[in-house]
């Protein structure tokens, strides 16, 4: 006897054995999430921590040991010479000291060649 159902998927069944290109990502709120094309975007999309270097200076352990507020530190750059943009341990650009909506910033005058800056990004991985 045939059943009236028979080689029939429940519905349940059929949202539960969806392959996941037949199912929308979600993102955290419910709404699509957003999906990039190729590993290449997945790698632009993460953070890097850069710092800005005034200059250097070397000191005895004594020295550093004794350090107070209100003692000053000179750096062996001149307050007219370029800041350094650092990413990882390599100089990505170059620039000035600027303020902006009461924050630091830098105003760039200089960035590092392509190549350099790429090979410096590879050795953080």
């Amino acid at each position: 006897m045939d059943e009236p159902n028979a080689g029939q998927v429940p519905e349940d069944a059929a949202a539960a054995a969806a392959t996941p290109k037949d199912v929308a990502a979600k993102d955290a709120a419910g709404g699509p999430a957003e999906q990039p094309t190729s590993a290449r975007d997945l790698l632009l999309e993460i953070e890097l921590e850069s710092t800005l270097q005034f200059g250097s200076r070397e000191m005895p352990l004594k020295d550093v040991l004794a350090l107070g507020p209100g003692d000053v530190l000179e750096l062996n750059r001149h307050v007219s010479e370029p800041v350094d943009l650092v990413v990882g341990d390599r100089i990505m650009a170059r620039g000035e000291v600027v303020i902006v909506s009461g924050n630091f910033a830098l105003l760039i005058t200089e960035v590092a060649a392509p190549q350099l800056r790429l090979e410096s990004i590879r050795s953080l991985f």
